[in-house]
């Protein structure tokens, strides 16, 4: 009782806010692990960190020793706008033998596609977008550079947020400095984190907070105590009301409120990582014009799709679920043709997402192998770029593999081969720049 007690303690500790609390925490518990994981052949690529916003407050610490502990055999984060876990992540899973990825991301903006909807509800010529396959926190001066414009522009918009909201919910009023940054690791706040702090400060400045707001919401007040009561239920109805579209909080973008599409893959390509597109459910009018949305993606740079695969078939309408499996399929068809490896997770950040796909899901045998061998690509190429510098876009890569499919197949191949921290880093000690990758796999393979 004693052990579980202090594991508890450990574990609660790899979410403290100080980076060095969390390491200490991670060895400790690693030290007191004595059962050998029982790796499950599934995957998670798409996990954000409380560094932008995880539903369960986990650290890049914390969720490297989830892998561990439930047996995610590969792993990949994912925060908007900064890359203030990649290094923290990365080493974590060294540690705990995670197969590991890192990754960005943010809105951007498509001009190409200005009037049509993409991905992002309501917001044409705005699109959710990726890189993936970082190796550092620590980045080039002209990639940094880059990094704080996405953290500013976020907090920028932000504030703006605060400021529409604060004009709606007075006398209930948040500062965004003083209220919500403290509620983040690093700075990097979002919507969750602005709307936690208001139900916060509903709490201590409304007389009668059911009350403040069943009016400000414009629902009943017994509605309100339920949602309530049900926690993040009521988190979520708050941000739909007051955030999203038709809310005060609200403001439809234009062409000048995010970056283009071309400023996150210069990014991508200076810390030589993969720029993703990432996939909503097919049924928006760009997303229908999915073939044509690759083609322009993929001649600007992208190299990787990203699928959120649970709600594409989890559904309880039997006819929405036959769509939005059928258009899971056709994606995963479409990528296959454009040779884009496949990134899939739950994102882990909104209350109610799983921990891990259902990989035995009947629903998704057809296109589970199609899945992991995303998943082993994006691990091989980290492990190639973040140790010998010779990852998928390294001049070794584009003069061995000029062709794309072939250059994934290799990655993956890595992938499958190299295990996670210092066993894995023995072996590539074995490559070097003047191998072809058929060498590189045979001397892999023989060890």
């Amino acid at each position: 009782m004693f052990a579980e007690g202090a594991n508890l303690l450990l574990e609660q500790s790899l979410n403290d806010f100080d980076l060095d609390t969390r390491r200490r925490a991670l060895v400790a518990l690693l030290e007191q692990s004595h059962a050998t994981p029982v790796w499950r052949h599934i995957a998670n690529m798409h996990c954000h960190t409380f560094f932008s916003f995880n539903a369960f407050g986990y650290s890049p610490a914390r969720l490297a020793w989830l892998g561990r502990e439930e047996g995610l055999e590969l792993m990949g984060i994912v925060d908007f706008d900064v890359l203030d876990a990649v290094s923290e992540f990365l080493d974590a899973c060294d540690l705990t033998g995670v197969r590991a990825s890192a990754g960005i991301e943010t809105r951007v903006y498509l001009p190409e596609f200005a009037t049509r909807e993409i991905n992002s509800p309501g917001e044409p010529g705005v699109c959710y977008h990726m890189a993936i396959g970082f190796t550092s926190s620590e980045v080039a001066p002209a990639a940094q550079k880059i990094v704080d414009e996405l953290r500013q522009q976020s907090a920028q918009r932000n504030r703006g947020l605060v400021a529409r909201v604060n004009a709606y919910l007075d006398p209930v009023t948040i500062d965004y400095e003083s209220d919500v940054l403290p509620l983040t690791p690093a700075g990097n706040a979002t919507e969750r984190h602005i709307v936690s702090a208001y139900i916060q400060a509903a709490q201590s400045q409304a007389p009668d907070p059911v009350a403040f707001w069943a009016e400000r919401l414009d629902m009943p007040a017994a509605r309100v105590r339920a949602q309530m009561d049900a926690g993040a239920a009521f988190q979520n109805m708050v941000r739909s009301k007051l955030m999203k579209r038709g809310g005060p909080g609200y403001v439809q973008p234009d062409s000048d409120t995010f970056p283009r599409v071309e400023r996150l893959h210069e990014l991508a390509e200076l810390c030589y990582a993969l720029p993703c597109a990432a996939w909503l459910d097919g049924l928006s009018e760009g997303e229908q014009a999915m073939e044509e949305l690759l083609t322009l993606l993929v001649g600007k740079g992208v190299v990787a799709l990203n699928i959120v695969p649970d709600r594409n078939w989890n559904i309880a309408d039997p006819k929405l679920q036959a769509i939005k499996r059928q258009k899971l399929y056709e994606v995963v068809d479409l990528a296959q043709q454009f040779a884009l490896p496949l990134n899939v997770g739950t994102e882990m950040n909104s209350y109610g997402q799983k921990l891990v796909d259902d990989f035995d899901a009947e629903a998704l045998a057809p296109v589970r192998d199609a899945f992991l061998d995303g998943a082993y690509f994006i691990y091989g190429h980290t492990v190639m770029q973040r140790w010998l510098g010779m990852g998928f876009q390294s001049r070794w890569a584009r003069d061995q593999l000029p062709v794309r499919q072939a250059r994934n197949r290799f990655y993956a191949a890595v992938g499958r081969c190299v295990p996670p921290g210092a066993a894995g880093r023995r072996m590539l000690q074995t490559v070097h720049q003047d191998m072809a990758p058929a060498e590189i796999l045979a001397a892999l393979d023989a060890q």
